[in-house]
């Protein structure tokens, strides 16, 4: 769900830059310093997840695993994908620097919405963390295509599309973030 520099209107990416610093500081602030390695793990994983991407217009499809990274981290999202993104942006030229808030904003709002809905539920039972999962991505491109069409009603059909090509994607990450989320349990790694 990168959406790639130069795409979005200096009032969405005003906007979405004080959205995710905050959302980024109450973060910080929330994070238990001894799970910062398990958050980095984490981060890590949604890093190399997002590195393989389809390119639909100015954004891109790719695995999130935004579900169980709200569902274990909490507002601790924030800060994981925000280096996550960061280091994208700058090894690979995912995104860019200008969009890494928005970019931040679209990933960690979805997740942290997710945890808030879905996170007592997903813990305690299979399809609950399925819906969880699918859940996150759908908003994740519904949340993404309304800051394209905010930019510029031009950008409909794309963010049409982008809602569109993402339906199969949360399929798939609902079944990865239901075992993910029942492994996770099972092996008691993250206090669930």
């Amino acid at each position: 769900m990168h959406i790639s520099e130069g795409v979005l209107s200096g009032g969405v990416l005003v906007a979405t830059w004080a959205a995710s610093s905050a959302g980024i500081a109450v973060g910080l602030k929330k994070t238990d310093p001894e799970k910062i390695v398990g958050t980095a793990l984490i981060s890590s994983a949604f890093f190399l997840a997002s590195l393989v991407n389809l390119k639909i217009g100015p954004s891109s499809v790719h695995m999130t695993l935004v579900g169980p990274m709200g569902l274990i981290l909490g507002w601790a999202v924030f800060p994981a994908v925000f280096v996550a993104l960061l280091l994208q942006a700058m090894l690979f030229q995912f995104g860019g620097l200008l969009v890494l808030g928005a970019n931040t904003f679209s990933l960690g709002t979805s997740a942290l919405v997710t945890y808030i809905l879905f996170g007592k539920l997903a813990r305690k039972n299979f399809v609950w963390a399925f819906v969880a999962g699918a859940f996150a991505v759908v908003l994740v491109a519904c949340i993404t295509g309304s800051m394209l069409v905010l930019t510029d009603l031009n950008f409909l059909t794309s963010a049409k599309l982008l809602v569109l090509a993402h339906l199969p994607l949360a399929l798939l990450e609902g079944v990865v973030c239901a075992f993910l989320i029942s492994w996770l349990k099972r092996v008691s790694l993250f206090a669930l």
